[in-house]
């Protein structure tokens, strides 16, 4: 249903997407109605003439189609009336999908999806090749339809809630990085979650690339029908990009050193790889992503470098939701930490944060719902009750001696305190200056 003109549609979730998936609409000639189970008071709503409604299954009557923002489950019981009255549903990506010009590059995965994603564009727009980067980041997908142009890459993130709703979504470069368990509170089961991920690969042909991890078993067994191309850490890849005697090596010639990328963490050398391939079947030259990694600043909330106070480090990975994010940002570190763990559990298992932990920790600074269940299953190392991040600041502030770092990797969703992660990231960074930790 792409001629969306005298349509009735209504859009779930009036978030940053749900507005922009409302005003795409609205210049595709549709009529919308809003639903939202909150208040809305978003002014653009009311002047482009768009009511707002409860969630309600009885708002779907006579609609023609139905978009969910991301952050609505797709087994909401509103979307379930729909499909019931024989309404399609589909998510805001799919939407942008249908008014995107040029090319995308998608790209998914439990973590680094954010870095590889800014990395990604940013190699791209060094390069003088026409980009715009957004997603699950920063622009959402629907508002990138009107800025996109022929001959242009669409960069995107993209999250499993993002993929779950496509139908005809088609990434021309589609990159998986890692799969590991997250959002089990709203996928229920790790096979749904995967499932939802590998939806990035549905649509391939094979003039498509399929950019995937060979040493993450499950990414390496995405089905599709695109021209497959590795990333490993590990082993060498034919075609590709891999680490040889400390060496990034791509499609077969030399690239860079590991010790050149500037992010810390071995992870970040993998979310620079896969960044390298995606940059290279795009048209970049291996001088040119070289030079673009070099001079990358990096992502705010993830290791992000917030300052240091007599003597102590402090940095903010509020970007770690989950366990094995958390555990990738204690990997970057070689001891005295004091972390900051907790808020919203996704039906986490954080027993593995324990041996990572074990002999290179100092505390445990535990904030939000989770904090209980996380010292059930963190038992015998020190840890602190401290139920808010503003408590945990001042206990890390007042116990860390010169060597030690502070990391707010919490290993959890934000939303039992915060808006969202980027709230929790900032509202960290405030604190500790508030105490005069300085860059």
């Amino acid at each position: 249903m792409r001629e969306l003109r005298g349509k009735l549609v209504a859009v779930v979730g009036m978030a940053k997407s749900g507005i922009a998936a409302v005003e795409l609409l609205i210049g595709q000639g549709a009529r919308v109605i809003a639903l939202d189970q909150k208040p809305v008071t978003d002014a653009r709503l009311a002047a482009w003439g768009v009511a707002v409604s409860p969630q309600d299954p009885v708002a779907v009557s006579g609609i023609d189609l139905m978009v969910l923002s991301p952050g609505v489950p797709a087994d909401a019981d509103v979307a379930q009336a729909a499909r019931r009255a024989g309404v399609p549903v589909i998510g805001d990506l799919e939407l942008a999908s249908w008014f995107l010009q040029g090319s995308t590059i998608g790209i998914t995965g439990a973590n680094g999806k954010t870095t590889t994603t800014a990395m990604t564009g940013h190699i791209l727009q060094s390069a003088g090749i026409p980009a715009q980067v957004g997603g699950n980041i920063g622009t959402p997908p629907c508002q990138m339809a009107a800025t996109s142009r022929p001959g242009q890459w669409n960069v995107l993130e993209l999250s499993s809630f993002q993929l779950e709703t496509t139908e005809t979504f088609r990434a021309h470069i589609g990159a998986a990085l890692n799969v590991t368990p997250d959002h089990l509170d709203r996928h229920y089961t790790f096979e749904n979650y995967a499932a939802a991920k590998g939806k990035l690969f549905t649509n391939q042909t094979a003039e498509d690339f399929a950019v995937l991890n060979a040493d993450d078993a499950l990414t390496r067994s995405y089905s599709t029908a695109a021209q497959v191309h590795f990333f490993s850490a590990l082993a060498p890849v034919q075609r590709g990009a891999f680490v040889r005697d400390g060496q990034i090596i791509l499609d077969g010639e030399p690239l860079m050193q590991t010790a050149e990328v500037p992010l810390r963490g071995a992870h970040n050398v993998e979310n620079t790889m896969a960044a390298a391939v995606m940059a290279k079947l795009a048209g970049a030259g291996n001088a040119q992503i070289r030079a673009a990694v070099m001079s990358f600043p990096g992502v705010e909330h993830r290791i992000e470098f917030a300052g240091t106070l007599n003597g102590v480090a402090w940095y903010n990975d509020s970007k770690a939701t989950n366990v094995d994010a958390a555990l990738k940002a204690i990997a970057a570190f070689e001891g005295g930490l004091w972390i900051i763990l907790g808020g919203k559990d996704k039906d986490s298992d954080y027993a593995p944060l324990a041996d990572a932990l074990r002999g290179k920790v100092r505390g445990v600074l535990l904030i939000g719902a989770a904090a209980q269940k996380i010292a059930r299953q963190l038992a015998g190392l020190p840890l602190h009750q401290c139920g808010t991040l503003d408590a945990a600041v001042r206990e890390a502030g007042a116990r860390a001696h010169t060597g030690d770092t502070v990391l707010l990797a919490p290993a959890c969703a934000s939303f039992d305190q915060f808006d969202g992660y980027e709230h929790r990231g900032r509202e960290f960074k405030r604190l500790a200056a508030a105490l005069g930790v300085r860059v």
